[in-house]
């Protein structure tokens, strides 16, 4: 009986934990759209400026507005902050297998026969 609770109580846990992670996972997935969004306008807004230039040739724009250290920059925030959303994703799905592991372990303690005492 007692590993019954105690296999109740971490599910209990994980649940708890699953609620945070996609507390989590919702606020680093805004963060990762607005680097996608900013890293974007700025390329737009350099290639523009690159364009406008009459001695860029329009082959090189798109090899040389990404060394542009604004535009380098805002494309590193926009890949970390994809990195994190990925990582909230993952242990989300961690947490749902273990939840899923632990539930099979539960349902093997009720539905087992008890020894005779």
């Amino acid at each position: 009986m007692s590993d019954d609770i105690d296999l109740w109580s971490e599910i209990q846990q994980k649940t708890r934990q699953l609620d945070v992670c996609v507390r989590e996972l919702r606020k680093s997935g805004t963060a990762y759209a607005e680097a996608e969004r900013a890293y974007k306008v700025k390329l737009r807004e350099v290639c523009l400026r690159l364009r406008s230039e009459k001695d860029m040739p329009v082959g090189l724009i798109d090899k040389t507005c990404y060394g542009v250290p604004e535009v380098a920059d805002l494309r590193f925030q926009r890949d970390v902050a994809e990195t994190v959303y990925r990582a909230n994703m993952e242990a989300i799905n961690s947490i749902k297998l273990q939840l899923r592991l632990v539930d099979a372990q539960l349902s093997r303690e009720w539905t087992t026969p008890q020894a005779a005492m």
